[in-house]
């Protein structure tokens, strides 16, 4: 079956980073275009960043443009997500989705990331 599997959240200072890493199986991972998208705590579901099925075309939400870039592994089914510069704001928990570049979904149990000091 389809799983998607989120790790790499953790607590960190304004201003920072971390590397959010997806891993995927139960599918041709290297098929399908995938999506990062996040939830702040007492807000709806947020689209991040999405990438092309071969990574050659990435898109962002504007309030991370600059600032994070997703990327893919598709020989280790994995997919990225670095993020510099964090703000406050980025504090969320965030999923990865398989699907057309858009798509907000919460598939999987997600990864905290806190941006604190």
């Amino acid at each position: 079956q389809v799983q998607l599997v989120e790790s790499g959240g953790g607590l960190v200072q304004p201003g920072g980073s971390l590397r959010l890493s997806c891993a995927a199986s139960g599918f041709s991972f290297d098929t399908f275009p995938m999506n990062w998208a996040r939830q702040a705590p007492g807000k709806g579901l947020e689209w991040v960043s999405g990438i092309s099925s071969g990574g050659a075309s990435t898109t962002y939400a504007d309030s991370v443009k600059g600032r994070f870039t997703i990327s893919r592994d598709n020989a280790r089914q994995t997919l990225y997500l670095q993020m510099d510069s964090l703000k406050p704001e980025d504090t969320a928990v965030y999923y990865c989705s398989r699907g057309p570049i858009g798509t907000t979904l919460a598939p999987g149990k997600g990864t905290l990331v806190t941006v604190s000091s």
